[in-house]
């Protein structure tokens, strides 16, 4: 199968995690070795991806969702997320249970282009993307998940070179381990007081310090709210706003795609439109897009207005 994989013209990739970054970074390696080519590396967020034309004759993706668009003859998919599509003419690359990171891991082993930094690396990308809480390297794996979330992709990028193995024991894993230590606790006891219904469902929790995934996922844990889904909001250094979601039992995912969005059955997110510029006008989007229409053509046609007027504004 690594054989069969096709020269990209370009790599793409996640934009919003550490598992992405790595995953990329690591195929534009695998590239060089397989055909001494500088391969140009590609990183978009959900929404940006679903719109993006897919114009390249070969291309590899990797941490974004397998679908039928990518369905193209010399296109080859790494990726680890729920699909419903088996390929015809893709070379689809595929396991639930590694992250993109490992997968692309093992196919850079294969040609030689291991070392103790990289597996260490790609065990806690491994740790962090999978959420495997019961590995004893679960809370460092957080930190330097949270590295990407912080500082965003291409700033991290820019400050390791490209360098991934420069991520182990970086400098900035002190200021996440303060953060958590001292942020999240905080963070948690406010977040449980201020948990608001966006639908019978889906609950919105407001988070002022600390890491919101690792609060949203205690929150979950103890029970602490009666709405299955839990959602976040944050903007990113551009001035998007993106919602994050979590849950326990597989919903949170068909959440996100009503809005776009995609990732895992517990934990996915959704950029929200350009129109949408603070948390005040993500939640009123949010309620008209996510609620069920009231009973009525009248009704449901202004419904329907209201959310188109918001999203184009």
């Amino acid at each position: 199968m690594i054989e069969s994989l096709p020269k990209p013209e370009v790599i793409l990739t996640h934009e919003s995690d550490l598992d992405g970054l790595i995953a990329g970074v690591l195929l534009t390696r695998l590239a060089k070795r397989l055909f001494d080519a500088e391969v140009r590396l590609e990183a978009h967020h959900y929404q940006h991806w679903r719109q993006r034309d897919l114009r390249e004759r070969a291309a590899w993706v990797t941490d974004l969702s397998f679908e039928p668009r990518l369905d193209k003859l010399n296109w080859a998919i790494i990726d680890h997320h729920p699909t419903d599509t088996p390929p015809k003419y893709a070379l689809l690359i595929h396991d639930l249970n590694k992250s993109a990171s490992l997968l692309c891991y093992e196919l850079c082993q294969a040609h030689g282009l291991g070392s103790p930094e990289l597996d260490r690396l790609v065990h806690l990308s491994n740790v962090a993307d999978l959420f495997l809480e019961d590995d004893p390297d679960f809370t460092l794996a957080n930190d330097y998940a949270s590295l990407v979330k912080i500082y965003q992709f291409w700033n991290l990028h820019a400050l390791i070179d490209g360098q991934i193995e420069k991520l182990l024991d970086h400098p900035l894993l002190a200021v996440m381990e303060v953060k958590r230590k001292i942020e999240d606790p905080l963070g948690l006891a406010w977040s449980k007081r201020n948990i608001s219904q966006i639908t019978p469902t889906v609950g919105f929790v407001d988070t002022v310090v600390g890491n919101n995934n690792l609060i949203v996922h205690q929150i979950l844990e103890e029970g602490a709210t009666s709405f299955p889904v839990l959602l976040t909001l944050f903007r990113r250094s551009n001035g998007a706003m993106v919602a994050s979601l979590r849950s326990r039992d597989g919903e949170a995912l068909k959440v996100a795609e009503k809005l776009q969005g995609g990732g895992h059955p517990n934990a996915c997110a959704a950029t929200l439109p350009r129109s949408v510029k603070s948390i005040s006008d993500a939640l009123n989007y949010l309620r008209q897009v996510l609620n069920p229409k009231r009973e009525g053509p009248l009704n449901s046609l202004e419904d329907l207005f209201d959310a188109v007027d918001l999203a184009q504004k």
